[in-house]
């Protein structure tokens, strides 16, 4: 079943996380990885009409940046830890014999001065080759698997992907772009923020950063203060300064026509603590709108917990509780600083932006742009 789209979403390629009835032919299917500082993720999947199937998943928590601000480099246990995820990426990819694939490292190895190494080590042990991709082309993949979220209403478009090493913002104007086409503009940045000339309507990328903290980061940064309540505040004041220099930042924006996108682990589990869910449930998520009083409401909730209830609370869960108040404090910072009170959640990111890439570019889905 597809995720629910909000009112006035174009009809563009989705996630199907039903496995396809078939099996899928090899030739067809598609692969991404997406390493990063606290998670090992990897999709594979089968281009089915203008959508496409998940044929296989794979998500683990290997902290591979788990010491990095203090060190600079990545540690031996982080880095077996993240082996072992990875051989069973390769497990899987040869099950499945996928022949088409990106595999990509992201903050913790570009940051790391062990980083290209470990990839190398990757190499020869597991004979899959990973990529560190620069900050502009995560954010850019980031915006891509946001598309199907955009409403055809929206002039500005802020897309936040909240990281466990940076946080990635993009501004989009989409006022140029006839009102039906406009997700279409946003899945034709596959091609960059600054594309060649089309004879499509193009999305006007106004500004990005990549701010080099993320939910693991900058809870590193501030591990040292005891108090809760105070360290929570700390940490959304720091990541708002760090926002300085983004364009957006130093001017009014209207509040009409104007949407933020989230993506990230954190901003789907402030979802699901809203909705209430002891299991988590995708299809109730993806594409759900939050208001900032439901953000908030769900925030204080979490300080009031303390560390302890957090640990207990099956909503957040495991892996989840030790980096939830830093993306919250993101999160925070963020809906302060724009003239919004609603935030749509994608639960989607880097792999769907990878596979989306991979297959508009060979024009593999129906009706897709390319």
């Amino acid at each position: 079943m597809a995720p629910r789209r909000p009112d006035g979403a174009g009809a563009f390629p989705v996630p199907v996380e039903s496995p396809a009835p078939q099996p899928p032919d090899p030739a067809e299917l598609y692969a991404a990885l997406d390493l990063g500082t606290n998670s090992c993720r990897m999709l594979i999947a089968q281009p089915k009409g203008s959508q496409f199937h998940v044929v296989d998943g794979f998500s683990k928590t290997v902290q591979l940046g788990e010491g990095l601000e203090r060190t600079g480099s990545l540690g031996r246990a982080s880095m077996r830890r993240t082996l072992q995820a990875v051989r069973i990426c390769q497990q899987k990819l040869r099950r499945h014999k996928v022949r088409r694939m990106r595999l990509v490292a992201t903050e913790a190895c570009r940051r790391a001065k062990n980083g290209p190494e470990f990839l190398r080590r990757i190499k020869r042990e597991t004979g899959l080759a990973l990529e560190i991709i620069e900050p502009e082309e995560e954010a850019r993949l980031a915006v891509i698997s946001c598309a199907p979220l955009v409403s055809t209403r929206t002039e500005q478009l802020l897309v936040v992907d909240i990281g466990g090493g940076s946080t990635e913002l993009v501004w989009i104007d989409l006022s140029s772009v006839p009102a039906r086409d406009r997700p279409r503009a946003i899945m034709r940045l596959h091609a960059g923020f600054h594309p060649p000339e089309s004879p499509f309507p193009a999305a006007k990328v106004v500004d990005w950063i990549s701010v080099p903290l993320g939910v693991a980061t900058l809870r590193d940064q501030f591990r040292d203060v005891e108090d809760d309540a105070a360290r929570y505040a700390l940490m959304s004041w720091f990541f708002e300064e760090n926002l300085a220099e983004f364009a957006p930042c130093k001017d009014e924006q209207a509040r009409e026509g104007f949407q933020i996108i989230g993506t990230s682990g954190t901003v789907t589990t402030v979802a699901a603590s809203h909705l209430g869910l002891r299991r988590y449930d995708r299809t109730k998520v993806d594409g759900l709108r939050m208001t900032s009083d439901q953000i908030d409401k769900v925030i204080r909730d979490y300080l009031a917990m303390g560390p302890a209830g957090r640990r207990r609370d099956p909503r957040i869960g495991q892996d989840r509780q030790a980096l939830i108040m830093s993306g919250a404090a993101i999160l925070q910072a963020l809906l302060r600083l724009w003239p919004t009170d609603r935030l749509s959640v994608a639960d989607r990111g880097l792999r769907e932006g990878l596979l989306y890439a991979q297959m508009s570019a060979d024009g593999v889905l129906e009706d897709a742009p390319v």
